[in-house]
């Protein structure tokens, strides 16, 4: 079993491989992603299934900022774009399972203006309809209400995709186990077209077969982006809003996993999202399932997006993709393109393999945004050269066992397939750092504040003897959760927000992004509920506006 707080050393200093620039996770990091959006992997996660414990659930969202209102195509993903998540099982920095993902666009109603139409059982022609458009000729489709079949009549602008397992050499097709097509569900239009959004989105879920593969579960579709941080803040030369004026909370702010003290940046917006539950039994070296002090439990994955060399455009016919695949991204943990690598090797860091990373670890050894929050705040940081950061960029304890092979340096999440999922009432959003033995950087939930554990880590160097100390160990940007929960279940992402129905927190403003303007009359009824909480969401409001003894009762 997992050692914490004294593992935390090594764990954490794991996660001080993580540091230069801003904080987005790896929302435009890059020059090449900035341009190639729908390439760009926004986030990655890996964590073992709350459901199913034999099973681990990988995560992959691609394309930032997708406002959930930017009709008419919305956001399909890129049919061009290879999307792909690779599992490193025997400590070689090098795929030994890879599943594959690509999508293809249908159009089913090429006549009709927008990708996604309908209105209750459908809207005919009046009867002063005038020629030669016939009263009682129908006009609108049905409201979308199925994927496929009735009620997915407008459906126009549809996307089915494929999933391919390639392992230790071998291409496994993984279909549909009712022989149905795989669709990827659509953005939330709204309450008219679609009545009943989330019990539309559940439809995308799908059981996988292959030869000598089953239990593997997928879906694929637009979701809100479960990530949280206070953006504008921070890119205003660290202008935070916390508590303390030096980016650090309070111990009264820092104590609750749910409560928002500063606008979450990336609220309302939706992102593209591949999720994939496989079996534990399908990433091990051995085919087995292993304790947490086995060296076979631990795997370290990886997610990158791959666009083919020569694309042709042959207008009005389908777009011709082929050559071999060129690597436009990779994601391991987060932040570290964002804030690690320097803006002059971002896109050749992108475009490289995590085997070959031992060429910039240089950049962890003197980590400038430690310095920068050392100029702007004031707070003593270690002195460097930062060794204790390599550790991060290998197979160490205590997220691997003893006795496992350190492997390269690498940019893998790694993640000890032995430790059970943490129940929801023990989980810390400071996973490791606060003792909870499945957070982050033990693989990585859709909870985990990243954000506040790479200062604490990375910048605070709490995991240095002496600098376990305030303000150190309370750097945050005061965003602690969501504004909507995650699922508890599979897929885990909370589906997407409405493009009518839904709006961005401003600074100061409270409720969450599924829930019109507060002036609205809209916000005079009940708010939506959520997939994923006990009520709608946490709120954004200052120490004065809450009782924290109720902050657990927010979600």
């Amino acid at each position: 079993m997992l050692k914490l707080k004294s593992a935390v050393g090594l764990a954490l200093s794991l996660l001080m491989a993580v540091p230069p620039s801003a904080f987005a996770s790896s929302h435009r990091e890059a020059p090449i992603t900035s341009l190639d959006h729908t390439a760009d992997i926004t986030d990655f996660y890996e964590f073992v299934s709350y459901e199913h414990p034999d099973h681990v659930v990988f995560i992959l969202n691609v394309d930032p900022f997708l406002e959930p209102s930017n009709g008419p195509n919305y956001f399909p993903f890129d049919p061009s774009v290879v999307y792909q998540i690779l599992v490193d099982n025997n400590q070689t920095a090098k795929p030994g399972v890879i599943f594959r993902f690509q999508f293809q666009t249908n159009i089913q109603l090429p006549g009709v203006p927008v990708g996604l139409v309908g209105a209750g059982n459908g809207v005919n022609a009046p009867a002063n309809s005038p020629a030669p458009v016939a009263p009682g000729t129908l006009i609108v489709p049905p409201a979308i209400t199925s994927l496929t079949g009735p009620g997915a009549e407008g459906l126009s602008l549809q996307q089915t995709f494929s999933v391919t397992m390639i392992k230790d050499g071998t291409s496994t097709s993984l279909t549909n186990s009712t022989g149905n097509p795989l669709i990827a569900v659509p953005s939330n239009v709204g309450p008219r077209t679609m009545p009943n959004y989330d019990a539309l989105a559940e439809q995308g879920i799908y059981s996988l077969q292959g030869s000598g593969v089953s239990g593997v579960r997928v879906w694929a579709g637009t979701a809100a982006d479960p990530f949280f941080i206070d953006l504008g803040a921070t890119f205003d030369s660290l202008n935070y809003r916390a508590g303390r004026g030096v980016e650090a909370l309070t111990p009264e702010q820092d104590k609750s996993n749910y409560f928002n003290t500063a606008p979450n940046s990336v609220s309302g917006f939706n992102v593209n999202t591949i999720a994939i539950e496989v079996p534990i039994s399908l990433l091990t070296s051995d085919g087995n399932i292993h304790p947490a002090t086995d060296p076979r439990a631990t795997i370290g994955a990886w997610a990158t997006t791959s666009r083919t060399q020569t694309t042709i455009r042959p207008s009005p016919l389908p777009a011709q993709n082929s050559g071999s695949l060129a690597q436009i991204q990779r994601f391991g943990n987060p932040l570290i393109n964002e804030l690690v690598i320097g803006t002059g090797s971002k896109d050749f860091w992108s475009m490289s393999e995590p085997v070959n990373d031992s060429q910039f670890a240089s950049f962890d050894l003197d980590p400038t945004i430690a310095r920068v929050f050392n100029a702007v705040y004031g707070f003593k940081i270690p002195t460097p050269p930062r060794t204790d950061l390599l550790p991060l960029v290998t197979y160490a304890h205590p997220i691997a066992a003893a006795g496992t092979p350190a492997g390269p340096i690498a940019d893998l999440m790694r993640l000890n397939t032995g430790v059970p999922p943490t129940p929801f009432e023990k989980r810390s959003r400071l996973g490791l750092i606060a003792g909870d033995p499945a957070g982050y950087p033990n693989g990585r939930r859709l909870t985990d504040d990243v954000v506040d554990i790479t200062e604490r880590v990375a910048i605070g160097g709490v995991l240095v003897p002496g600098f376990d100390v305030a303000p150190n160990n309370l750097l945050g940007d005061g965003v602690n959760a969501p504004d909507v929960p995650p699922q508890e279940k599979f897929p885990y992402v909370h589906f997407a927000f409405s493009g009518r129905d839904s709006r961005h927190i401003d600074a100061g403003e409270t409720g969450c992004g599924e829930q019109p303007n507060p002036y609205s009359f809209q916000n005079q009824l009940a708010p939506p509920a959520n997939q994923g909480g006990f009520l709608p969401c946490p709120v954004n409001a200052t120490d004065h506006d809450h009782d924290h003894d109720h902050d657990h009762d927010r979600w």
